[in-house]
């Protein structure tokens, strides 16, 4: 058979049977099966022999299977395997695996392996414990290395290796998508050899130079997709909204009664220019807890009014789009009350849209919107309602863009013939190479320095596995905040209530940080995490009998949410009891204690969000993270990090440094099956960003890939179809 190309179906190759296992890897074309990489290679060069074998150590060997028992487990139930395996040179070592009734019809005399593990012992014996273990075919005998791929119950490893190495004898080699000038000057293997050698190492060499190759065809692909998303962007019409000499910009900036940082300034200055374009801006602006991204985001939604435009504030929550309200209305004072008496002749109208406004105060919200009388609104997805009409949108202002689903974020792009401008805050710090990568056709501006007058916040970890004491400890420090003047946050993972177990609110965690829960690996039996309705009552009655104690979470009614928010901002509360909803713009500057509860059930990025809640009036805060978890543990060590620094940008790299890479950069793609599978944001930032200058150039010169169809595929293969390409430009 010739002729099988990338596109090929391997049904007629290897028969229908693992053509339907395949299925179980999403795998349907050579092309999927041969861009499968191995997940790491066994070096035959390096395999232990059995007698050289230590106590602790890690070994991989070759062994082959002389006796193999199933016994019941003796102190609970279940069966152990027990094996007997030999080497080449007649060592012997004992196995045991646990539900060796699995595992039994394939670890069974004769069988040759290869078995990696630690080297434990049991009964004064040497032996593996529930080791690793790939069987051994002919052609694997005289290969210097086994590759070994990710499989399922429904194909093994060994079987995707004969079915890679059974297609690549039959495949064309592909053509290469990636141009000769790219290809020359990166000194990067042809895609046929790299795919090959990937799979079929004849050495270490192979292994590096294939990947690296490999590594290149997917930051080609994601960085193509969001250079063609720019280009689309920007052919689209917007309303050019050039600064107005002597408007409300110039009186707000006239009357604020602080400087702006030198960062608020050059990224005010950035933003500036792009609104005064005829194409829409597509900015992120980065800035840590308590950066000062609000009067940026402010300055820029005047400069929008002053060109007789309107400005949309979209928040994730009614808690924080109520904040946000408040907050604008005070730093613009006079200049915020137009059509009310004392308004300045500058004057704009903020309101407020929320989908648990009463019908009177709705009807008047949506009335200013659609007339155009509000020259700000500010509310949750409830603006992106088909219903919500805007006079004339001009700029949309996204807050903590990571807490909205890509199309609700898209909902305000396409309003009117014009299509506004796109600023994206947040306030969780994001490495270069994330960035590069996942915000690749943004604009991006960080806010680096902290304006003057914020205080500092020392972070403690109150370790209660070895020092249990110090649980009293804590709540007194909470005391002396608050008979300081003070008031505190204690923050817990979970609501409570009635339904107990069952209570998955959508804001107690950051479910697109994977890092929450990392501490599985510790082996340690949790107890259910502590819940805010049993956390209360419990300190209302104990360790902080007298104060005054509130409760706030997303299950309570909107008007009652506000009610204790204003409550703890006016000071009527010594201490509110809360889940993570106060994780965001929530602004207090006389709270200066939190106390984070099973604080090892949270992610860093919301351990540095909630930590900033405290600390932003003048006097110091103090953040104490309270765990169970042993030191040692991973959970530990992200604590401790979080403990070491309050340089967000330092934590958000430690954070990509220790949550799962798939998922950061799985927020490129949706659909069927992922085209990343060797990209690293860390190991080869210098990789996508040399990648992200050919895709501009490329692109420039070839705005549709016509000329280029092998890159236009690999876009396809890498991020996906037009749908799903579109999606990078809605993040």
């Amino acid at each position: 058979m010739t002729g099988i190309d990338m596109s090929s179906a391997l049904e007629p190759l290897v028969g229908k049977r693992t053509a339907a296992a395949l299925e179980s890897l999403d795998i349907g074309t050579v092309g999927e099966l041969v861009r499968h990489y191995p997940r790491r290679y066994v070096d035959r060069g390096k395999l232990t022999d059995i007698a050289g074998l230590e106590i602790g150590e890690q070994a991989t060997l070759v062994a082959q299977v002389e006796k193999s028992v199933l016994r019941d487990m003796r102190s609970r139930r279940g069966k152990l395997l027990n094996v007997v395996i030999r080497d080449e040179k007649g060592a012997t070592i004992d196995c045991t695996f646990f539900n060796g009734h699995k595992v039994q019809h394939i670890i069974k005399p004769g069988v040759r392996a290869v078995f990696s593990g630690k080297v434990g012992v049991f009964a004064g014996k040497l032996q593996l414990t529930h080791p690793q273990f790939e069987p051994l075919d002919e052609a694997d005998e005289i290969r210097p290395f086994l590759s070994v791929y990710p499989a399922t119950g429904k194909i093994t490893s060994q079987q995707v290796a004969r079915c890679v190495r059974q297609v690549l004898d039959l495949l064309d080699d592909p053509t290469d998508p990636l141009p000769e000038l790219v290809r020359g000057r990166e000194k990067l293997a042809e895609l046929g050899r790299a795919l090959r050698r990937i799979h079929v190492p004849e050495s270490e060499a192979d292994i590096h130079a294939a990947r690296h190759r490999l590594v290149w065809d997917e930051a080609m692909g994601v960085q193509l997709a969001l250079a063609l998303r720019r280009q689309a962007t920007a052919q689209r019409p917007a309303a050019a909204c050039p600064p107005v000499p002597g408007g409300l910009l110039d009186a707000f900036d006239a009357q604020l009664p602080f400087a702006l940082t030198a960062g608020q300034h050059a990224v005010g200055t950035e933003i500036a220019t792009d609104l005064a374009r005829e194409h829409p801006m597509n900015r992120l602006v980065q800035g840590d807890v308590g950066a000062g991204k609000t009067v940026v985001a402010l300055r820029a939604m005047l400069q929008v009014v002053d060109g007789g435009r309107q400005a949309a504030l979209l928040a994730p929550t009614e808690v924080l789009a109520a904040q946000h309200a408040r907050s604008l209305r005070a730093l613009l004072g006079p200049l915020g009350k137009a059509g009310e008496l004392g308004a300045s002749e500058h004057a704009t109208s903020i309101t407020l849209l929320t989908g648990s406004l009463g019908a009177k105060a709705r009807r008047k919200a949506l009335l200013d919107a659609q007339s155009g009388a509000a020259g700000i609104v500010v509310g949750t997805h409830a603006l992106i309602q088909e219903h919500v009409g805007f006079a004339d949108l001009g700029l949309v202002v996204v807050d903590e863009q990571h807490r909205f689903g890509v199309e609700q974020r898209d909902a305000l792009r396409n309003r009117g013939e014009l299509a506004p401008h796109m600023l994206v805050m947040t306030a969780t710090p994001i490495p270069r190479t994330v960035a590069m990568t996942v915000y690749g056709d943004l604009e991006v501006s960080a806010l680096r320095e902290l304006p003057r007058g914020r205080s500092p916040i020392a972070t403690t970890v109150v370790p209660l596995a070895e020092k249990p004491s110090w649980f009293d400890r804590v709540w007194r420090r909470v005391r002396e905040e608050v008979a300081a003047g003070h008031q505190a946050y204690v923050v817990c993972p979970r609501v409570g209530g009635p339904e107990n177990g069952a209570d998955a609110e959508a804001e107690l965690v950051d479910t697109e940080d994977p890092d929450i829960g990392a501490d599985a690996d510790d082996g340690q039996a949790k107890r259910p995490p502590l819940a805010v309705l049993e956390v209360a009552p419990k300190l209302a009655d104990g360790a902080l009998q007298g104060l005054r104690i509130g409760v706030l979470h997303g299950k309570l009614p909107p008007d009652e949410k506000d009610a204790v928010m204003r409550a703890f901002e006016r000071g009527e509360l010594d201490v509110l009891v809360a889940t993570t909803v106060i994780e965001v713009g929530v602004d207090v500057p006389n709270a200066t204690g939190m106390v984070i509860l099973d604080a090892d059930r949270f992610g860093l990025s919301q351990l540095h969000q909630l930590r900033g809640r405290v600390g932003r009036g003048s006097a110091a805060g103090v953040c104490l993270l309270v765990t169970d978890m042993p030191a040692g543990s991973t959970a530990r060590e992200r604590l401790d990090a979080v403990a070491g620094t309050t340089d967000g940008f330092e934590l958000a790299h430690l954070d990509l440094e220790l949550r799962r890479e798939g998922d950061v950069l799985g927020a490129l793609q949706s659909g069927r099956r992922s085209g990343l599978r060797l990209l690293s944001l860390l190991r080869h930032e210098e990789v996508i960003s040399k990648a992200q200058v050919y895709a501009a150039h490329i692109v420039a010169d070839d705005p549709g890939l016509r000329r280029h169809p092998g890159l236009a595929a690999l876009v396809g293969e890498t991020v996906g179809d037009e749908e799903r390409a579109a999606y990078l430009d809605k993040v």
